[in-house]
């Protein structure tokens, strides 16, 4: 008898399941609900830079079942794009989105996997003499220097700590976790070279002296042209930094050029 209570009580709950009906989280479409100044305030990227960069990955973060309710590619996009501007949890997106949060979360993960495969396209160094000598006449509209093909600078990317035994070594000279970031960018400050393995308490110096970048420049495969640093870079034939006591007019002049053209 108690078998067949307990067999008729759960037969109700697979029942009630069943009939349940599937409530769905309202879904805006940003790309019209938003204008253009309002889209840039949530997202931190314009109406027509984010239709650009779902272009090139659409058909990577694309969802593989056409079945009802399934989140589009562009939802997608926008809610990892929310969730880098924001900084925030994931379920404050998801709930901004109308979404789970293990949806999220997956969109999250494909769309920064996608972005990051683009870095080859975007992300590289003057490879031809023609291309060195439109990135030389760039910089030199700036600030009359010669020969310069980017300008280098490290930056720290704050993350939570890492833990076990060697967190430590993440933590950078202010006190917090982080990763300490190489970037190179050229004249139009689009980046043309980053470094980002390497944690907070890695001096810039030392990254660049283990960067393929280096090694690089040493090979003279960039015919004897430039990079401007700071102060935390040696110099050398490739690298131009600023003078730590300049004391000429010329030495002066020198100093306040390149801190022109570094920021």
């Amino acid at each position: 008898m108690e078998n067949l209570e307990r067999a008729a009580h759960l037969s109700g709950l697979i029942q009630r399941r069943i009939n349940k009906e599937r409530k769905y989280r309202t879904k805006t479409n940003f790309f019209e609900e938003y204008d253009d100044d309002t889209f840039i305030c949530r997202f931190r990227i314009s109406k027509t830079s984010a239709k650009y960069i779902l272009k090139k990955i659409e058909t990577k973060i694309r969802s593989p079942t056409e079945r009802n309710r399934a989140i589009s590619a562009a939802e997608i996009l926008l809610l990892a794009l929310r969730f880098y501007a924001s900084g925030s949890f994931l379920i404050c997106v998801a709930d901004f989105c109308g979404v789970s949060v293990p949806s999220a979360s997956r969109a999250v993960s494909k769309v920064s996997k996608a972005i990051a495969g683009l870095a080859p396209t975007f992300i590289k160094m003057p490879k031809t003499s023609t291309e060195s000598e439109s990135a030389n006449r760039a910089f030199h509209q700036i600030a009359k220097f010669p020969k310069v093909v980017g300008c280098i600078d490290c930056t720290h990317i704050r993350i939570q700590s890492p833990g076990g035994e060697n967190a430590e070594i993440f933590r950078n000279r202010k006190g917090y976790f982080s990763i300490n970031v190489q970037a190179v960018c050229n004249a139009n400050l689009e980046l043309t070279d980053l470094v980002f393995r390497w944690p907070g308490s890695a001096h810039d110096s030392n990254i660049f002296s283990n960067s393929r970048l280096k090694h690089r420049f040493e090979q003279n495969e960039f015919k004897k042209c430039f990079l401007l640093g700071d102060s935390g870079y040696g110099v050398s034939n490739y690298m131009m930094t600023p003078l730590l006591h300049p004391n000429t007019p010329a030495e002066k002049l020198y100093n306040e050029y390149q801190y022109s053209e570094l920021y």
